[in-house]
């Protein structure tokens, strides 16, 4: 009798084309193979001789650096035999010396970077290419990130593009981002991430800890992350943030060095989390709120400061309102929560505050928000106030000597506005603010309201400046449960409104429009005052003032204009490094009655488009030609002007000098571009000048066989 030959494995076939298709993985741009967990994917394994059956034959996945049986970071496969750790393996068809497995994963295992190793009889083979990448799962019903909407999942797992919304309430404007989810090292970064998050194996399964740990090391606050933030104004050592189009470089760069890119701002951090979440397979969408409050207290208020002209003062607030803030939703089953609150969670990598002392924020569920149970992990209570703020404003005075403050007027429905992400298979924003909110004045907001105030007790109304808030008001709460918009008795209205386009080198032509609607004479006096801020609230220059007296009759509204000349801003628009908007504020106060009213407004500079011209198909690896056309149509020279561009799987990042462009003068720039990718790709240019922090466009193409 011979002795037996010992089975070898002397070849195995990852069938990469195969799985990565039925996982909708096929988009990486890696060499290893990539899966979705809790979904079956097929090896070949290529034997020394036919399978006995008495032969040994296992599939061994380990996890982490000294993978362990006992600890769950070392699973041993065997066909046929029971799962292990809910995994399983079953021959699918023996061929001669080939043998091909289907193995599946469980539906909850830990997501990362798995060794595979077959063991036959005595012997380990260690394959080429060996590590198998595991992902969150939206297409498994099992997976707590399951999600049953096909054209939902197209967006926010697999779209690599998108828009983030910025601007203002009043002025809403798309910034175009490329996610770039699938480009090469985005997705070894984020596994890297993960290595760095120091989560147990047990936490990598649910995405509630991953995503937690993902938005503290977006930033780069107390970790070593990926991104730091920089509001100065000064970005002489690093990138501007105005200057990024999207995440790839962002994430490559931090993959490549290990240290944090210089520098990122709210939409930046969102921009690069987004992109890390749909990578490791969790469903994504960035999120803008207008008037976003940044509630350093607590206390669900946030107080305005205005000097006798009207003009908002930086120097006394501690809190601010944000023209807008963006963080981003992920979507999966609260398992850690009762019931009611799964889907859409909020998570924000911007560092505003330690939360368990990290720089993290979320996920908190968007129902909670609604709901008003601000008491649910995680960071719940912040998230409420970032959209439910009330608004206070003070006019600070000089009586004697000292400073004192008066009341000007309360807005009860001036934070949290026109929640924005992008609509799901289309270009158009998508209105979600009741998602987190019930309807202004409705019976459930006034239910989830005071749920909300039962968690959250905000001190008596004092203004906050100084050493204020160490003040309290006897009798604690006493603020109204859900306070109206102050109704005035003489049904007071102010409105603030351009007359004229907002053109960098024109003048600023504004209106301020007073209604009243009791009959009767009446004396108003109005104060108006226009600034240029940061998108954070914070001022940078003031611009000019009005103060006049005007008298209405009975049911009437009076017009009035305040316009400042382009001397007055344009020297502070071409020194700052970034976007600033307009500020106007007006104060308006009926003599008759001591009736007040504060309000204010933002609006966006407004700048002439780029065009972007180039065939509306071409065919994989044909090259074409791009051009970008810009006719500078205001008066004023745009000086030291950049255009960037990125079209993902037809073109690397790139960046244009273009020197400065004269009034009436037209740039032309063009790429030659070899689409790399199949399918509708994007291609995204941003023109970044002294004066203008960013005007962009984008144009589809698709590329085929």
């Amino acid at each position: 009798v011979f002795p037996e030959t010992s089975l070898k494995v002397t070849g195995i076939d990852f069938l990469k084309s195969q799985n990565t298709r039925q996982h909708h993985t096929d988009g990486y741009n890696i060499k290893n193979l990539v899966v979705r967990r809790g979904q079956p994917f097929q090896v070949q394994v290529s034997l020394s001789r036919e399978l006995r059956p008495a032969d040994k034959l296992s599939l061994r996945f380990g996890i982490g650096e000294n993978p362990k049986k006992n600890r769950g970071s070392l699973l041993s496969l065997k066909p046929e035999r029971e799962d292990f750790n809910g995994w399983k393996i079953s021959l699918v068809k023996k061929n001669g010396k080939e043998c091909l497995l289907s193995v599946t994963s469980s539906p909850n295992a830990p997501v990362g970077k798995y060794n595979l190793h077959v063991k036959t009889d005595s012997n380990i083979y260690k394959p080429e290419n060996g590590v198998i990448y595991l992902l969150f799962n939206p297409w498994c019903e099992d997976d707590v990130v399951y999600m049953a909407n096909e054209a939902q999942k197209n967006e926010y797992v697999l779209n690599d593009t998108g828009y983030i919304y910025v601007g203002s309430a009043y002025s809403i404007y798309d910034r175009p981002w490329n996610f770039g989810q699938f480009e090469e090292f985005i997705l070894d970064a984020c596994m890297y991430l993960l290595d760095k998050s120091n989560l147990s194996l047990n936490d990598r399964r649910e995405p509630a800890n991953v995503s937690r740990a993902m938005s503290a090391l977006v930033n780069a606050n107390d970790d070593n992350g990926v991104l730091l933030g920089n509001w100065s104004g000064n970005y002489i050592s690093g990138t501007s943030p105005m200057d990024w189009i999207g995440s790839v470089s962002i994430l490559q760069n931090y993959y490549k060095t290990k240290k944090p890119v210089r520098y990122g701002q709210c939409w930046v951090f969102a921009g690069v989390l987004n992109t890390v979440m749909r990578c490791l397979g969790v469903p994504s969408r960035c999120v803008s709120t207008f008037d976003a409050a940044h509630d350093t207290e607590e206390n669900l208020r946030v107080d305005v400061y205005l000097n006798e002209r009207g003009e908002k003062l930086n120097s006394l607030s501690f809190d601010s309102v944000w023209n807008f803030h963006v963080w981003n939703d992920v979507w999966m089953k609260r398992t850690d929560l009762p019931n009611g609150f799964d889907g859409w969670q909020a998570i924000d990598s911007t560092p505003q505050e330690q939360s368990q002392g990290r720089f993290q924020c979320g996920p908190c569920p968007v129902k909670a928000v609604r709901e008003g149970d601000v008491y649910l992990p995680y960071d719940s209570k912040f998230v409420y106030a970032e959209v439910n703020a009330d608004r206070v404003y003070w006019v600070v005075k000089k009586v004697n000597g000292k400073d004192k403050y008066f009341k000007v007027g309360t807005e009860t429905q001036a934070i949290g506005k026109n929640i924005s992400t992008k609509a799901v298979g289309q270009n158009r924003r998508e209105d979600i603010t009741r998602e987190y909110k019930y309807p202004e004045g409705s019976k459930e907001e006034r239910m989830s309201m005071e749920r909300a105030y039962s968690f959250i007790r905000p001190s008596g109304l004092m203004p906050r400046s100084g050493y204020a808030s160490t003040i309290q008001t006897l009798g604690g709460n006493t603020q109204p449960l859900v306070p109206k918009e102050p109704i005035t008795k003489t049904g007071l209205q102010l409105e603030i409104t351009n007359t004229e386009a907002l053109h960098p080198g024109n003048p600023l032509e504004m209106a301020i429009i007073v209604k009243i609607s009791a009959p009767g004479n009446w004396t108003v006096d109005l104060i108006g005052s226009c600034q240029l801020q940061y998108y954070t609230g914070k001022v940078q220059a003031n611009l000019g003032t009005i103060k006049e007296t005007i008298s209405l009759e009975g049911t009437s509204e009076m017009q009035i204009p305040l316009k400042i000349a382009p001397d007055a801003y344009m020297k502070t628009l071409s020194s700052v490094e970034d976007e600033v908007l307009i500020l106007v504020t007006a104060i308006a106060e009926v003599k008759e009655t001591n009736d007040k009213l504060t309000k204010e407004t933002s609006m966006r500079f407004e700048y002439p488009p780029i065009t972007i011209q180039m065939p509306e198909t071409a065919k994989l690896y044909n090259d074409f030609t791009c051009a970008f056309i810009f006719k500078n149509k205001l008066n004023v020279t745009l000086e030291n002007c950049k255009l960037l561009v990125e079209g993902l799987g037809i073109f690397k990042m790139t960046t244009f000098e273009q020197g400065d462009i004269m009034p009436g003068r037209i740039m032309k720039s063009e790429i030659i571009c070899t689409p790399t990718r199949l399918g509708e790709k994007k291609i995204v240019a941003k023109l970044i000048s002294n004066q203008i922090k960013g005007i962009s466009a984008e144009k589809a193409i698709t590329i085929t066989e």
